[in-house]
C-alpha cells in the first residue's frame, strides 16, 4: 500500500492546538495516575512524532506552492519569449536544496 494520501487537506493550526490539549490532557493524567507513566511517556512521544510530521507537512506545503511559482513563472516566460525560462526553476529547485542543507 503507498504512503501517500494526496487528497488530505489538513489545517496545521488545528492538529497543533489539538496536540497542545492532548499533552495537557496526558500531563494532568499522569500526576493523577504517576504508575502508569509508562503508558504517559508512549502516548507523549506519539504526540511528538505528530509535531514532526505537522512541521514537516507545512514545510512540504511550503516547498510545493513556491516549485508551482516557479513552473507557472517557467510557462510564462516561454510564452514571452525570455532567453532563459527555465532559471526560474533552476533557481527554485536551488533555493530549495539550500534550504534543506540548512534544516
Amino acid at each position: 500500500m503507498p504512503n501517500s494520501a494526496p487528497n488530505i487537506r489538513l489545517d496545521l493550526q488545528e492538529v497543533t492546538t489539538r496536540n497542545d490539549a492532548a499533552r495537557r490532557i496526558i500531563a494532568g493524567f499522569s500526576n493523577t495516575l504517576p504508575t502508569l507513566a509508562g503508558y504517559w511517556h508512549i502516548i507523549d512521544t506519539a504526540l511528538t512524532d505528530i509535531e514532526e510530521l505537522t512541521a514537516a507537512l507545512a514545510r512540504t506545503r511550503l516547498d510545493y506552492a513556491d516549485l508551482l511559482a516557479a513552473a507557472q513563472a517557467t510557462l510564462g516566460a516561454h510564452h514571452d519569449g525570455e532567453d532563459d525560462p527555465l532559471s526560474y526553476l533552476r533557481d527554485e529547485l536551488h533555493a530549495q536544496a539550500q534550504r534543506r542543507a540548512g534544516r
